[in-house]
C-alpha cells in the first residue's frame, strides 16, 4: 500500500481499536479478513496484532508461524505477571511493507502437543493485547454467530458475540462468502444481531468473493439490503495467491487485493470515528480479572487468563 493511503488509517498515539471478525459459518474467508486488515492498519504505522482464538488444531494461524522464533501463547508462564517485552516476544511477525510490521499470537506448537486451555471471555484476550501495548487489537475468532446468540438467550447467558462487542472501542467486523448460501447465512445473522439489540451501525460486512467476475445477483441484492443495516459494506474481490498461498501470502497479492484491504481499514476508522469521534480518546486500562468461581477455572488455566490478572 502506497504510503498515501497508509497515512489515512493510522490511529492517534493512546487510542486503542478492537476489531473482532466474526462470521456465521466457517468458510467465510474470517483469517484472510484479519490477515489482510491486520496489514493494512500496520501499513499506516499502527501497532497491530492479531489475536487467534482458535484451537490450535482448527487454525490456519500457527502453520503460517513455523520456522519463526516466536514461542507463541503456550510460553507465556500462567503463575506470574508479564511484561510488554513478554508478550510481543511471544508474537510472530509479519512485515506490512516501508519497515512497517504486524504481529499474531497463536498457539504455535506441533500437532501432537497437548491442546492448550484458551479462555473463553474476551475480555481476557483484550487485557492480553493491552500487556503487549497494541493499538489495533484484530482477533481471529472461532464461534458461529447466530448460533451463539440464540444459544446465549436460551441459556440466559452472554454470549461470546455480545462479550466481543461490548468491549470498548469495538468495531466488530463480519465476513461472508459472496455467495448465495453465505449471504443468506450473513443476513440471517444479521437478523439476529438486531434481535439481540447488537450494535449493527457500528458492524462492517465484509463479502468475500469465491472467483473472478461478476457478483451473483443474489448477492448484490443481500449487498443493498446490508449497506441499509450496517455501518458499511466492503467486498473483497477474488485473488489467486490468496486461494494458493493461504495464510503465507507474498507481495504478489494483486492491487485491487491491497485496495479492498485499505479500504476495509478505512470502512473501520471511519465507524469508530463517528461513533466515538476523531481522534480518538485514549483508551482505558482494562481491569484485572479474577477466578470467581470453579466454573472459570478452565480459562484461568490458560497462560493468556493469568497474563490479564497481571494488569
Amino acid at each position: 500500500m502506497g504510503g498515501k493511503q497508509s497515512a489515512s488509517v493510522a490511529l492517534p498515539p493512546g487510542a486503542r481499536l478492537v476489531l473482532p471478525v466474526m462470521a456465521a459459518t466457517g468458510g467465510s474467508g474470517r483469517s484472510t479478513v484479519a490477515y489482510l486488515l491486520a496489514g493494512a492498519m500496520a501499513a499506516g504505522g499502527t501497532g497491530t496484532v492479531v489475536l487467534d482464538t482458535a484451537p490450535r488444531l482448527s487454525s490456519p494461524w500457527p502453520a503460517w508461524t513455523l520456522g519463526q522464533e516466536a514461542g507463541g501463547l503456550a510460553v507465556l508462564p500462567p503463575d506470574r505477571p508479564l511484561t510488554r517485552s513478554q508478550v510481543r516476544s511471544a508474537a510472530a511477525r509479519r512485515p506490512a511493507g516501508r519497515g512497517a510490521a504486524w504481529q499474531v499470537l497463536t498457539d504455535g506448537r506441533d500437532w501432537h502437543c497437548p491442546p492448550l486451555a484458551l479462555p473463553q471471555d474476551p475480555a481476557a484476550w483484550l487485557q492480553l493485547a493491552a500487556i503487549g501495548g497494541w493499538q489495533a487489537v484484530i482477533a481471529d475468532t472461532a464461534h458461529p454467530v447466530a448460533h451463539d446468540i440464540l444459544d446465549a438467550r436460551c441459556a440466559g447467558r452472554t454470549g461470546q458475540t455480545r462479550a466481543w462487542c461490548e468491549l470498548p472501542y469495538a468495531v466488530p467486523v463480519l465476513c461472508a462468502a459472496a455467495t448465495a448460501s453465505g449471504v443468506q447465512a450473513l443476513q440471517q445473522a444479521v437478523m439476529a444481531l438486531h434481535a439481540d439489540g447488537m450494535p449493527l451501525q457500528r458492524t462492517v460486512a465484509v463479502l468475500v468473493a469465491q472467483n473472478d467476475g461478476r457478483l451473483p445477483a443474489v448477492v448484490r441484492a443481500g449487498a443493498t439490503m446490508l449497506t441499509s443495516r450496517t455501518a458499511a459494506v466492503v467486498h473483497l474481490p477474488h485473488d489467486p495467491h490468496i486461494r494458493a498461498h493461504g495464510l503465507r501470502m507474498a507481495s504478489r497479492l494483486r492491487p485491487r487485493t491491497r485496495q479492498a484491504a485499505h479500504l476495509l481499514a478505512q470502512a473501520v476508522l471511519t465507524v469508530a470515528g463517528a461513533t466515538w469521534g476523531m481522534p480518538l480518546p485514549e483508551a482505558p486500562r482494562p481491569a484485572p480479572l479474577a477466578v470467581v468461581s470453579p466454573a472459570s477455572a478452565a480459562s484461568a488455566a490458560s497462560p493468556v487468563s493469568h497474563a490479564s490478572r497481571s494488569l
